[in-house]
Formats: C-alpha cells, structure tokens, sequence
C-alpha cells in the first residue's frame, strides 16, 4: 500500500469481532450501512463472502451503473477486502479493543488503480473518507441495536 493513496478511519463497536464479520462478509446487508449513498437496489452474490467470491452491486455516482467485486483478502473475523475493474481496494480490518469491543478500521486503496490519477482530479479521496466515516456510524448503529 503507498501511504499517499489510502485513506481511512476507525469506531469502536460495542460488539464481538465475530457479529461485525458476519454483516461485512454478507455482501446483501452493505446497503444497510452504506455511507456513501452509491449503493442502489440489487446486491448479488454468495450468503457469506469468502476469498476469490464475486459480488455485484448497482451504484450510482451522477450516472447508474454496475460493479463486480473481488474479494482479495479474508480473514475471518480479522479482515476483509475488495476490489473490481479500477483496482481500488476497500477494506474492512477488525481488532479487539476490550471485553466485546472491536475495533473496526476501514480504508480505501487506490495506490494499485491505473485510474488514481483520474480520480484525485475528482476529489475521490475525500468524498470516500467522508463515506467511511458515515459507514463506520451507520455499521456501528447497526450492529449495536441488532441483538
């Protein structure tokens, strides 16, 4: 990873790593956490990601359009990554912090993107820092009240 092109942030879940892995390896519940308001309509794919599955999600950034992830890191319980055609990578890593706490970091990766140009010009780095931090709120309201 260069330093330069990855942006990130972190929560602290009142929950075991394990109930916060379900939720990010589930690609059908990312809706309910999504912090960037990209995410529209259908997700497909497997009931429970592992290393190698795809997954494809309807966006919309301006104009509609539809991804198919990769998962290229997995780990379960600890992390998990993804990434599609632009090779950005979004990552999900989870630490204890205490007695059922977790810390959740999540970044995204643009170093390995033969498009990282492109999308600095854009402002993408700060527009997804922006969605991390929502996402992380929202992941951390959904686990929290999920018994």
């Amino acid at each position: 990873m260069a330093a330069d092109r990855v942006v990130s942030d972190s929560i602290v879940i009142n929950a075991p790593a394990a109930k916060i892995f379900d939720l990010l390896a589930d690609p059908r519940r990312h809706g309910s956490i999504d912090g960037s308001g990209a995410l529209r309509g259908t997700v497909s794919g497997p009931e429970r990601l592992g290393l190698g599955d795809r997954f494809g999600m309807q966006m919309r950034i301006v104009l509609p359009y539809r991804v198919i992830n990769t998962v290229v890191e997995y780990e379960p319980d600890r992390r998990i990554a993804w990434q599609h055609v632009a090779r950005h990578t979004w990552r999900y890593e989870l630490s204890p912090a205490g007695p059922d706490q977790t810390t959740v970091t999540e970044s995204w990766d643009w170093s390995g993107s033969p498009v990282a140009r492109p999308m600095e010009l854009m402002d993408f780095p700060a527009k997804n820092t922006q969605a991390i931090r929502r996402t992380l709120r929202r992941l951390k309201q959904v686990i929290e009240e999920t018994p």
